[in-house]
């Protein structure tokens, strides 16, 4: 094998190692963006969530919904 034959080898091999790692850079950076996604929704879901969590709350210990309550259980 002449050294021209192994120069020409070794950038071949180069430059598919180079757009092999390109491709999988790719993929993970769009499957870790997908998760990004998903992440801030479900957070956004537990924010919502939390509020209306809150709300319940007062409603329940509000006074005058115990005073209803009881009047109903009579």
């Amino acid at each position: 094998m002449n050294p021209f034959s192994m120069v020409v080898i070794i950038v071949v091999a180069s430059l598919v190692a180079g757009i092999v790692g390109k491709i999988v850079q790719l993929k993970y950076e769009n499957k870790s963006g997908t998760d990004n996604e998903t992440v801030s929704s479900l957070k956004n879901d537990v924010e919502r969530l939390k509020e209306r969590v809150k709300t319940l709350e007062a409603l329940v210990t509000d006074q005058s919904y115990r005073v209803k309550s009881e009047i109903d259980k009579l």
